[in-house]
């Protein structure tokens, strides 16, 4: 079977993607186990012109850098293009030629390797200085 490529990027500029590689596990909430599609789990920043990333989830910030893939990854979209010839020795009813487009190019990955900071510390109590104790009494 072949699947043709089609690139409708133009001259070579095809929309640079990243990928986001984060360590552990990211659990979504039962709640929303429907709903994954177009979920916004956080804000991916960068804060300066370096190659410094900071993804803030909720409470926690993770600072990441930008690191160049050892080979680039192509983003392809699968396309059914309609048969309208049928042919004699294909007999199934889904016989569809399929052509992939390609969406876009992943050069480099924004790696987060380094466990969240907790943008929200616990509050200190301070003791109260015992007001008769501390100022002098007339």
């Amino acid at each position: 079977m072949q699947i043709q490529l089609k690139c409708s990027c133009g001259d070579g500029s095809c929309p640079e993607w990243a990928i986001i590689e984060l360590q552990g596990v990211v659990e979504v909430q039962p709640s929303f186990q429907d709903q994954l599609q177009n979920l916004e789990i956080g804000k991916l920043c960068r804060p300066s012109s370096q190659d410094v990333y900071t993804f803030t989830v909720g409470y926690h910030e993770l600072t990441g850098t930008k690191v160049p893939l050892k080979k680039p990854f192509l983003v392809l979209k699968k396309v059914k293009l309609g048969d309208t010839e049928q042919s004699s020795n294909n007999d199934s009813a889904d016989s569809a030629k399929v052509e992939l487009e390609v969406v876009g190019i992943i050069r480099h990955r924004i790696l987060f390797k380094t466990r969240p900071k907790a943008l929200i510390s616990q509050p200190v109590v301070k003791e109260r200085a015992r007001a008769s104790g501390s100022i002098g009494s007339n």
